[in-house]
């Protein structure tokens, strides 16, 4: 229970299925924190909550696993000019772990969150689908669950949209019920931003900003900041055409600029790759590489370990995500080299 309007719904859902509940929250990150789950509110929020609901509740501090699985990671891949997934990583290292390894020492059955997404079992193996309301989808950051994971773990609110939820849940008296939805990295504040964390924890290093044929255009305070497909913050000046990122070099202190043309590739190489169940070896899929980024037609090529678009798409930032599909069944992922 993270706090929010989907978790508490999902508690609600499974007492009215019969299951015996008992309610968790994972306290991460002791810093500052006023977005995402991890402020001491949205811990009250959770707790208050389980009260209403009539179920027990716990609270697992795993702050050392979140640092040294998802903090520390997050900032060494700025460090290299990676653009990193952090809750992704906190699902794989911490919520699908960590938490699922507790909660099987302890006895219980299954891990169950409100994440908009659903499971199946067909064809002798279990599956993992896009959620029912298209806008709010998450199965693109639940893409590393492996068999064993989707075996114990329940998604209650995947076949509702989030409208449905709240009215479930303001008909519950539940005091989620119009609490807004957290989009920010939990451990950024919204007051600092991402340049504030950082500059605390590495050196950020000034560069100059290119074009594509190496005349330098502009300076930026820090390499480590920018991101492929970036266009804002870049030290330009103003011009006809915009221009983007295309190319993060953190050792020589280089950012490539170019126009939206630039921005284009036929493919992405793709690295650590996991599946749901069998590993595609190759074949047509379509391919998500944000969170709410709309899926693409591509072939996967597991020798080459590649992507190749049907169409050319706009070049993904080393370390996104990139999640293949089939309809709305999630294959498997891995990350842009």
């Amino acid at each position: 229970m993270s706090g929010g309007v989907d978790s508490s719904v999902a508690a609600a859902l499974l007492l009215d299925a019969g299951h015996d509940v008992t309610g968790c929250t994972m306290k991460l990150w002791g810093g500052a924190s006023d977005t995402g789950c991890c402020s001491v509110a949205d811990v009250d929020d959770a707790r208050r909550v389980a009260q209403q609901l009539g179920v027990d509740h716990f609270v697992f501090n795993f702050g050392d696993d979140f640092r040294a699985t998802v903090v520390d990671p997050y900032v060494a891949a700025h460090a290299a000019g990676r653009t990193p997934n952090p809750c992704v990583e906190c699902n794989r290292s911490l919520k699908f772990d960590r938490l699922a390894r507790r909660a099987h020492a302890l006895g219980f059955d299954a891990l169950a969150t409100g994440h908009h997404a659903r499971t199946e079992h067909a064809g002798g193996a279990w599956r993992l689908r896009r959620g029912v309301d298209g806008a709010k989808d998450q199965s693109y950051v639940l893409h590393m669950l492996d068999q064993v994971a989707l075996g114990h773990t329940l998604l209650p609110v995947g076949h509702l949209t989030k409208g449905e939820v709240r009215r479930r849940a303001a008909a519950l008296g539940l005091r989620t019920a119009s609490k807004p939805e957290s989009q920010d990295v939990c451990f950024i504040t919204s007051e600092g931003g991402r340049r504030a964390f950082l500059g605390e924890r590495l050196a950020m290093t000034p560069g100059r900003v290119v074009d594509t044929d190496g005349r330098e255009v502009g300076r930026v305070t820090a390499v480590e900041l920018v991101t492929a497909g970036q266009r804002r913050g870049l030290g330009l000046a103003g011009g006809a055409e915009p221009r983007y990122a295309v190319a993060v070099d953190v050792a020589g202190a280089t950012v490539t600029v170019g126009g939206a043309d630039d921005l284009l590739v036929d493919g992405i190489a793709v690295e650590a790759m996991s599946w749901v169940d069998s590993p595609v070896v190759s074949g047509a899929v379509e391919v998500q590489c944000s969170a709410h980024g709309a899926p693409r037609p591509a072939v996967f090529d597991a020798n080459a370990s590649m992507v190749r678009f049907d169409r050319p798409a706009p070049r993904v930032a080393p370390g996104q995500s990139v999640v293949l599909y089939r309809g709305d069944e999630v294959l498997g992922g891995g990350s842009a080299a």
